[in-house]
């Protein structure tokens, strides 16, 4: 049923609601002190009679833009955007954001100079932005050191960052290794190698760190050999995978630090002629929806993808609403097996 009410007003709004019209303020202001249920009934009502929250008397009365900017490498070179670990976690975190009554806002640099240490900065008090989520690229721009140091809340996704108002949410990278070459050698794997990610990305040098780690755990020799740098993308995963394949002795068991690799790696195997898991076990990292599509369903460490979301806006609204400078501490989300087909 729609209604045939022009609604122009939060009372309007609050009278076909059957709300209080401090309850409409506060799910379209301060959502998460609505519950759930009243919360998705006004929105609902909302959306059916058209009705448009007036952001400029908000932001008058706030003091806040309800704008947060994302930073991310931009460069037309790189193929970060396209991803699907980041994906997805873009898409929880401008779920969890939206949920909060804020907008997310691409802060797309990438053509400045590498001497302009103040760009971010810029951008950030342009466009009056309340925060600012950052996503570690493998580089340290300066940039960003003197936009967390600026006092600006900011919070980082897989990168420590440093500064009054900053904080990151990251996945245990170091355990999720750790569980994926237990696994391996459970399944009778003795000659366990990686495909590791850019171990320049805190994630790739986690994730070797807990290879490592569990090698010497279990008693097994840890061989240069059996470590290939990859990039977290398929052609990595497959260029690795051939390296191991070549070496005189090939691995039996193959932990991918990332799905997108494991594909990859995956079809270099079954190229080569090889089953899996009989001849090659393969476990990869992340979760992502190919993983469970491509035959036959590729062994994983699966991430909180909404996690990372939820934990970095929370994180973020926490500090832009409070009067302090201070951070909220950084969040290490756990992290899963995730059993199918190839290990």
């Amino acid at each position: 049923m729609r209604y045939r009410v022009a609604v122009t007003t939060i009372r309007d709004l609050a009278r076909l609601a059957d709300v209080s019209v401090a309850t409409v303020s506060r799910v379209f202001n301060n959502p998460e002190v609505v519950s759930q249920e009243t919360r998705e009934h006004v929105l609902r009502v909302a959306a059916r009679v058209g009705y448009q929250p007036n952001e400029s008397a908000r932001t008058l009365a706030t003091k806040k833009s309800y704008m947060i900017g994302l930073i991310w490498d931009t460069d037309h070179r790189r193929p970060g955007w396209r991803h699907p670990f980041l994906q997805e976690i873009l898409i929880g975190l401008k779920t969890a954001l939206s949920e909060r009554g804020y907008h997310l806002l691409l802060l797309a640099t990438s053509e400045r100079e590498d001497s302009d240490k103040d760009v971010y900065l810029r951008a950030v008090k342009r466009h009056n932005l309340d925060g600012v989520v950052f996503i570690d690229n493998g580089t340290r721009d300066p940039a960003l050191d003197v936009l967390a140091a600026s006092g600006v809340p900011c919070v980082s996704l897989d990168r420590p960052v440093s500064g009054p108002r900053t904080t990151y949410v990251t996945s245990d990278n170091v355990g999720g290794a750790r569980s994926a070459v237990a696994r391996l050698h459970a399944r009778g794997c003795r000659t366990i190698a990686t495909i590791t990610g850019p171990v320049r990305t805190r994630p790739g040098a986690e994730r070797l760190d807990g290879y490592r780690a569990e090698l010497a755990a279990l008693d097994l020799p840890y061989r240069p050999e059996l470590v290939v740098e990859g990039d977290f993308y398929l052609a990595g995963g497959y260029a690795g995978m051939r390296r191991l394949l070549d070496l005189p002795h090939r691995p039996d068991g193959v932990f991918v630090a990332g799905d997108e690799m494991a594909v990859g790696a995956l079809r270099a195997i079954t190229e080569a002629g090889l089953a899996v898991p009989e001849d090659v076990a393969l476990i990869g990292f992340d979760d992502i929806e190919l993983a469970a599509l491509v035959p036959p369903g590729i062994t994983t460490i699966a991430q909180d993808k909404a996690g990372f979301g939820t934990a970095a806006a929370t994180a973020l609204v926490e500090m832009i609403d409070s009067a302090e400078d201070e951070a909220p501490p950084p969040t290490v989300l756990p992290t899963t097996v995730v059993l199918r087909g190839t290990a």
